[in-house]
């Protein structure tokens, strides 16, 4: 349970020996506590200050140095080892990482979260919700949001398969060589994860989006779900029909599934985009010609950023995304506040 790793978090941090009779004045900084004091409150000189950790409606408090706890949820059976290590770089206390977790199973982890710690000290809990199936994250986001009332809540980052920051990331790449109300953008693989959140954030900011998929059927659902009228869903399932669609455009954005290459060095060449990016790293690349290193890198007439130049800056905002997260205990932190955020790194 949540509840009871937060009580093991606040007593592996305090450390006290079995007795400590306080009384109201300072316990100073020693052995697992920060460097700064904790002041507690409402505790006369014969208490047990241990006992009274655990005690059932305990009316102590301290002023003082609260550890920053963030749960992750994963929707796959092994919590993503990339997320953990973010959140450690993130300046993340204490991380607990749950797998498997369903919109049937997520309600008493979020209780943990939020009955453990009074009002006031909830934006030092946060939930992080990740795993390789997007739709199984929204899902669970929806389920999570449903179960907070009043002032109990934490704050939450949603970015099941880096979905929203390398979205964020990509565009705000694209943003540094063009302006968004005189763009045109193909978004290839506009069906998955990346590819139509980018066209979301394309769209929101007044560019117009060719959302090219294999499936026409599927390119006109993802427009419906983003909305908006400057939105054109196209069916493309051959390298001829992928040109036509990105003939005109100014911007290409490649973020089909890991191998899938959408065009080749020739057509690459003949669609004259200004700029293009590819966020996939798995050879073969979706573009031909693009390294995946590259950033803002020249090649023949056209800007181009490969998987890794974006990822620098999606790396960025993923961390920046997490310590935001501490600052208050509301945020919902989904396509549109992850891309906001980004925007201040830039």
């Amino acid at each position: 349970m949540c509840w009871d790793g937060v009580v093991a978090g606040f007593q592996s941090q305090l450390r006290l020996p079995d007795t400590l009779p306080l009384g109201g004045s300072e316990l100073r900084s020693g052995e697992g506590t920060r460097p700064r004091d904790l002041r507690f409150h409402n505790i006369a000189p014969q208490d047990d200050l241990r006992a009274r950790l655990l005690e059932p409606g305990s009316s102590f408090w301290f002023d003082g140095y609260m550890k920053k706890i963030l749960i992750q949820l994963d929707t796959d059976a092994q919590p993503s080892s990339f997320d953990r290590v973010v959140a450690v770089d993130s300046d993340v206390d204490e991380l607990f990482s749950y797998g498997n977790v369903t919109p049937d199973s997520v309600e008493g982890l979020v209780h943990g979260a939020m009955f453990t710690r009074g009002p006031k000290d909830l934006k030092n809990t946060a939930i992080f919700i990740g795993g390789s199936n997007v739709s199984a994250g929204e899902a669970l986001l929806e389920k999570v949001r449903s179960v907070f009332f009043g002032p109990m809540s934490v704050s939450v980052l949603m970015d099941s398969n880096g979905s929203n920051t390398t979205a964020a990331a990509a565009v705000l790449c694209a943003l540094k060589h063009l302006e968004a109300g005189t763009t045109t953008a193909t978004v290839l693989g506009g069906t998955g994860p990346v590819g139509q959140r980018a066209a979301q954030l394309l769209s929101k900011l007044g560019a117009t989006v060719r959302l090219v998929s294999r499936s026409h059927e599927r390119a006109i659902v993802a427009c419906d779900a983003i909305g908006g009228g400057n939105l054109e869903p196209i069916g493309a399932d051959d390298e001829s029909a992928i040109k036509e669609a990105c003939v005109g455009s100014n911007l290409v954005l490649a973020a089909g599934a890991a191998g899938v290459q959408f065009l080749s060095e020739a057509t690459r060449k003949a669609i004259d985009a200004k700029v293009l990016i590819d966020v996939n790293a798995v050879p073969p690349v979706g573009i031909e010609g693009i390294g995946v290193m590259d950033s803002a890198a020249e090649l023949d007439d056209a800007v181009v950023y490969g998987a890794i130049g974006v990822g620098g800056l999606k790396m960025k905002i993923h961390k920046a995304a997490v310590r935001k997260l501490f600052t208050a205990n509301n945020l919902i932190l989904d396509t549109d506040a992850i891309f906001e955020l980004g925007r201040e790194l830039v």
